[in-house]
């Protein structure tokens, strides 16, 4: 699955599954611009990708910003080249009971979580049309697919991802350019030890019985930019333990 010769841009790439995606996409050969708004992390990510001989650039970048994407765009291409895969990874996660969920706490977050991607498409797929080759993939979350009990605002932008996708996938199939979405499950990351949940009681709730691992959303998100799948547009690839079968 090689993707030697190709730039990747991940956002949210300071740590959890955006450095995981980074690291294997890096692995595969693509040279990484890692955007987080943690300039530290995304720099550590960058460290560890050329610490193996690798190519990668860190970018500070607000995605729910056209002027901070579009300062790391113009860096991106001019270190490594035009962008030819973008991972949008770059989200905020918040638990909290529907009364209590204010309309400024609605609106950041959508900012964010489906603002961004858009933004993002918006300032890179001119590359991929230019190349006649490209991949998006948008990292969603299985709480669009269930439901998630105190998460209304954060499943319902994560709904609007996938139907970004698939309206997305449709608009640029006939220009080389594929747009998928990976849904991940409960997956061990630093978010996840954070938030207001009983991890092993939750895994034990599961299919599978225990967390996934960030490496488990990286293969996905490899696949999905390899020529393997130049025939998968506007898919939704879960990769969840069983948390919900398509």
């Amino acid at each position: 699955m090689s993707l030697n010769g190709k730039v990747a841009v991940v956002t949210g790439a300071a740590r959890g599954l955006g450095r995981a995606i980074s690291l294997r996409l890096a692995a595969e050969g693509a040279a990484i611009s890692a955007w987080d708004l943690q300039l530290e992390g995304a720099e550590q990510t960058a460290a560890m990708i050329t610490t193996k001989k690798g190519k990668a650039i860190a970018c500070a970048c607000d995605t729910s910003r056209a002027s901070d994407i579009a300062a790391a765009v113009q860096r991106t291409r001019a270190e490594l080249g035009p962008v030819s895969v973008l991972v949008n990874n770059a989200a905020r996660s918040p638990f909290a009971a529907f009364p209590t969920i204010t309309e400024q706490m609605w609106d950041e977050l959508m900012a964010i979580n489906v603002k961004g991607p858009f933004l993002c498409c918006q300032a890179v797929i001119g590359d991929m049309a230019s190349a006649g080759w490209g991949r998006i993939i948008n990292i969603s979350s299985s709480s669009a697919q269930t439901g998630s009990s105190h998460q209304a605002h954060y499943a319902a932008s994560k709904g609007g991802v996938l139907g970004f996708t698939k309206a997305l996938a449709m608009e640029y199939a006939r220009k080389g350019i594929t747009v998928n979405a990976v849904p991940p499950g409960f997956v061990d990351t630093e978010g996840l030890r954070e938030a207001p949940v009983d991890v092993p009681a939750f895994a034990a709730t599961t299919p599978m019985g225990r967390p996934g691992k960030p490496q488990n959303i990286a293969a996905a998100v490899a696949f999905l930019a390899s020529e393997d799948a130049d025939y998968i547009t506007g898919h939704t690839l879960s990769v969840n333990g069983g948390r919900y079968m398509n």
